[in-house]
């Protein structure tokens, strides 16, 4: 149902009848939210150089030195590791060839429960990396949705977006269409049924697959013919830091690769990413959250070469690949002149200086790739677009996943999509929400996102008395208004003290 667009003024929430919430709840051992420096200002290009035209400037000598530390005194192992994979990505580029969409798995939302079906769907996400929820919210109401953002957008000229002169990504986190569509049960039921397929090695890991997150992002209306929102092959979540000691190796998450394993390498395991730093130079646009899917809401019926999604479902191989590629490089001749040999694994080896080249890695920014720097990914042709989606379809793709976007929406309609991630419960996104929380007060963009007075004036934003009032308390959880129930039946030792720790670091004495 659409929502009467009036003037509805953000109000303190001290001040909202009936509700008693810290705003700034502190607790040993966290940080406070003024702890947090403010994001450069900014929109969705901040952290895509090839979108913003910004340069690449050489990485400092401290990469090479890390570079050296990460392989120091199992080099062997690491050279044979890499053609290794160069071997498996030949064959397995000659499958993503031959089936292009048809290797994403698909589930419709309402056979979420038919065990055959959703085994199938498991098989093929685990192994992709990506699929596609059909029906997880009626097309009706996800049309409805898009028109409330239209009008949004009509009734405060004020929004800013990208491209400036002819906007296809909104600088907008609060409109009514986006908390309502964060809060459908629809949505948080597919959000934990993802989640499920991680797992944990650490049984007691302070982390709830079960209990969604709701991470404010922004949405997208691009419009036919747009060449401007041409966002090539990425991935999000920092850059650098994948590499680096203090960012994603505080948890060991790519040990295995650097180890010259890379068959071992678990991209299902979510203990070892609990203390990761993923944005280790705060970014305007750098997520410090643990997502562990990316996804997107569509509001349109869109197809391939209609300004749709694009992804790289060769997942933990992919992710090994561009890794490594950093430490390797050919012994001679370049792809236009020597064609295939070029590829051949005979033709690399570990670099014969170590350099501070960490290909696609900027600080602030996210990981870019391409053909010329990771040649053996075949990125022509193992970028495949998603299956047609229509309106209340949700995609979703594992959080290491290369992405794209059609670089030409040549389609008649509108390609609209709410950027919806599948968080979990963890401690350190609970402090998170307790920052989001803030800025939800106020109208601001979410902590991650580029500083600036957001829709603190917009007309018809949504007050905290109308979210408590109007989403259930499920919904309420997930955006950090509402205590958890940590006495429900059925939680493991490890999820009970995650609530538990969440209620504290969310303000809500036990």
């Amino acid at each position: 149902m659409l929502l009467r667009l009036h003037k509805l003024r953000e109000g303190s929430w001290a001040m909202v009848p009936g509700i008693s919430l810290p705003r700034s709840p502190k607790r040993q051992g966290t940080t406070s939210t003024s702890a947090h420096p403010s994001k450069a200002a900014g929109d969705i290009s901040s952290v895509f150089p090839s979108l913003s035209g910004a340069g690449s400037p050489p990485l400092p000598p401290r990469f090479a030195d890390l570079k050296r530390r990460l392989l120091q005194d199992h080099e062997d192992r690491v050279t044979h590791s890499w053609h290794r994979l160069l071997a498996d990505l030949r064959k397995e580029i000659v499958v993503i060839k031959a089936l292009g969409s048809k290797v994403i798995p698909e589930l419709e939302f309402r056979d979420m429960h038919n065990m055959e079906k959703r085994t199938k769907f498991r098989d093929g996400l685990r192994k992709r990396g990506v699929g596609l929820i059909r029906g997880v919210v009626s097309e009706r109401e996800a049309l409805d949705w898009k028109e409330l953002a239209k009008r949004y957008i009509q009734t405060n000229p004020s929004t800013k977006g990208f491209p400036a002169d002819n906007p296809a990504v909104y600088e907008l986190y609060w409109s009514p269409s986006q908390v309502l569509a964060r809060a459908h049960p629809n949505l948080l039921r597919t959000q934990a049924f993802l989640m499920s397929h991680w797992h944990s090695a650490n049984k007691s890991a302070h982390v709830s697959t079960s209990h969604p997150v709701a991470y404010a992002d922004r949405l997208r209306i691009r419009q036919p013919g747009d060449v401007g929102f041409a966002l090539g092959p990425h991935v999000d979540s920092g850059s650098c830091e994948r590499w680096e000691e203090s960012g994603y190796g505080k948890g060991g998450v790519y040990s295995d690769i650097f180890m010259g394993n890379w068959e071992s390498y678990d991209p299902w395991e979510s203990s070892c990413r609990l203390p990761v730093v993923s944005d280790l130079y705060n970014g305007p646009g750098g997520c410090s959250m643990f997502r562990m899917f990316q996804g997107w809401l569509s509001m349109s019926t869109t197809s391939a070469r209609e300004g749709t999604l694009m992804v790289n479902p060769l997942l933990g191989k992919a992710t090994a690949y561009f890794l490594l590629r950093p430490f390797f490089q050919p012994r001679r001749g370049s792809i236009e002149a020597l064609g295939p040999a070029f590829l051949d694994s005979n033709n690399w080896s570990l670099e014969d200086k170590t350099t501070s080249v960490l290909q696609g890695a900027v600080p602030s920014n996210c990981q870019e790739l391409n053909v010329a720097l990771h040649p053996h990914l075949g990125l022509q042709d193992t970028m495949i677009h998603v299956p047609q989606v229509r309106p209340g379809d949700y995609v979703a793709w594992h959080c290491d996943t290369i992405h794209a976007v059609d670089k030409t929406h040549a389609g008649k309609d509108d390609s609209s999509v709410m950027y919806i991630p599948a968080c979990p419960l963890t401690e350190a996104n609970a402090e998170y929400l307790v920052r989001q929380r803030e800025t939800f007060f106020g109208g601001t963009p979410g902590p991650d996102f580029p500083s600036s007075v957001g829709e603190s004036q917009h007309l018809g934003r949504l007050t905290p008395d109308f979210v408590m009032q109007n989403i259930d308390i499920e919904a309420q959880r997930a955006m950090g208004l509402a205590r958890y129930d940590a006495s429900q039946k059925g939680l493991l030792e490890g999820e009970r003290q995650t609530l538990e720790r969440a209620n504290r670091i969310l303000g809500f004495e036990l």
